[in-house]
């Protein structure tokens, strides 16, 4: 596989996973996953992690799923790379993964006293991978291990915090998001 194709193939598969958390910002509010229950005085996890946020987040990152599969036929054809197609399990836990990532990573961050929305260099942009890509070996062991070869797993850790942060400061621009991280 040439760099390119790696570069195509990395991106392309984990298009599902990278949606979810930005779908989430947009669909705004709703009732906390924590119900405001706290513990040794801090938040579990905080205003930001809802149940509506977490649902049109996956349902989102599962859209994307299926206009990739439909979409995956011509993009192989014009440019003779190997597309991956994502199994009906995949669509589901590629996304919901990313979501139940960036939740622990918020419960990390009140245990160690962070606010909502402070940074956390790495935990913030490797949180929705970790969470996605366990998803998705557990929901499909054998996809799993032929899409995310070694170097389609360097290419997604090298290009998603540029992803990340690129995608956050122009939601930040927007009014979207109140810190560019």
């Amino acid at each position: 596989m040439s760099l390119v194709e790696t570069i195509v193939v990395a991106i392309w598969a984990m298009g599902p996973a990278y949606v979810p958390n930005n779908a989430a910002v947009l669909a705004g509010g709703g009732r906390p996953i924590d119900g405001g229950r706290t513990l040794g005085g801090a938040r579990l996890l905080g205003d930001g992690k809802t149940w509506r946020g977490t649902a049109v987040g996956t349902l989102a990152g599962a859209v994307v799923a299926l206009v990739l599969n439909a979409l995956a036929p011509t993009v192989a054809g014009a440019t003779g790379f190997s597309i991956p197609t994502f199994p009906p399990l995949v669509m589901v836990a590629l996304p919901f993964g990313a979501m139940v990532g960036d939740i622990a990573a918020s419960g990390l961050k009140r245990r160690t006293g962070r606010e909502r929305g402070a940074a956390f260099p790495g935990l913030d942009q490797y949180d929705f991978v970790v969470g996605s890509l366990v998803f998705a070996a557990l929901a499909a062991l054998d996809w799993f291990a032929a899409t995310f070869t070694p170097p389609v797993l360097v290419v997604v850790l090298v290009l998603t915090p540029l992803l990340h942060l690129g995608t956050n400061f122009i939601a930040y621009r927007a009014g979207l998001k109140s810190e560019p991280w």
